[in-house]
């Protein structure tokens, strides 16, 4: 890979894990589904009118959106809003890497490796440690559950985009856009109600604007263009394990930005999950048996 090219996968990944700390950023000033609501509004409109609508059925849009949106990101902002730290959330999402193993084995038959299953068991044993300092402050049960079934559904929406097969990245996530905004709208009004909706709209800084635009522009449109044009020009072993530093990059800025506390137990923790998820990369992409084969051969 060309130089250029790892400083934009880096460029990515470090826009995705600083993103948390501009979700909390955001949800000072704005309730987490009007966040949601307008982060995807702003992520399809206008450009919609200028991007060509993929050649996927609309029902896989439909459910790619409303996964992605009031699935994976309304149920996180909801989470973050108090319920658990930046840091801890850019963390606990990443376990929606064995999900998607697991509604693959669930929906299409196949068959994990026995490497993937101790990397796994790296990650659950970090999502353990976890679960073993709940508190008040950093982390709750709710928190806790709220992103691991954003993860699961991150993991849904995985599986809708992998059987839409290869299409227009940018155009899909516009026009999946669409059909997220009415869904966390519907939350938005039902759980939030109309009076907090337009007190939150019509007291907002420029703090929580700027936020809603990097949601869209930065993390989204930035980020998933960017990373589908890399992947389109190189192997995907060489481009993926470049997330792997996503939680690195939100823990640390969530630390350096937001006075997150770096406990040992939860280097520990991060330590074991982020082991799980490069052992995954390494098994899925067959880098491991190549290394094991490398190591045996005379």
């Amino acid at each position: 890979m060309p130089v250029s090219h790892l400083l934009l996968a880096l460029a990515v990944v470090f826009v995705w894990g600083t993103n948390f700390v501009v979700i909390k950023w955001g949800l000072a000033e704005l309730p987490p589904f009007l966040f949601a609501t307008l982060r995807f509004a702003l992520s399809a409109f206008p450009l919609l009118l200028f991007v060509r609508r993929p050649a996927v059925p609309l029902r896989k849009l439909a459910a790619f959106g409303v996964l992605l949106g009031a699935g994976q990101f309304g149920l996180l902002f909801y989470a973050m809003r108090a319920d658990i730290a930046p840091g801890l959330a850019s963390l606990v999402i990443q376990v929606q890497v064995f999900f998607t193993i697991g509604l693959a084995m669930a929906l299409d038959g196949e068959r994990p490796k026995t490497v993937q299953a101790l990397a796994l068991a790296l990650a659950v044993a970090g999502m353990a440690v976890i679960a073993g300092h709940i508190d008040r402050h950093n982390l709750t049960a709710l928190g806790l559950v709220l992103v691991l079934c954003a993860a699961l559904a991150w993991a849904g929406a995985n599986m809708v985009a992998r059987s839409a097969g290869r299409v227009d990245m940018l155009g899909f996530m516009v026009w999946s856009s669409v059909f997220a905004t009415p869904a966390l709208a519907a939350l938005s009004l039902a759980l939030e109600g109309p009076a907090v909706i337009v007190a939150s709209l019509q007291h907002a800084g420029w703090v929580a604007w700027a936020a809603v635009a990097w949601q869209a522009v930065g993390n989204t449109l930035f980020g998933y263009g960017a990373w589908n044009w890399l992947l389109s020009r190189h192997p995907a072993a060489t481009v993926t394990p470049a997330a792997l530093l996503v939680p690195v990059f939100g823990m640390a800025a969530s630390s350096a930005l937001l006075g997150e506390g770096m406990p040992g137990w939860k280097l520990g923790a991060t330590a074991l999950v982020i082991a799980g998820l490069a052992l995954n990369t390494l098994a899925s992409r067959g880098t491991f048996n190549s290394l094991l084969k490398a190591k045996a051969a005379p």
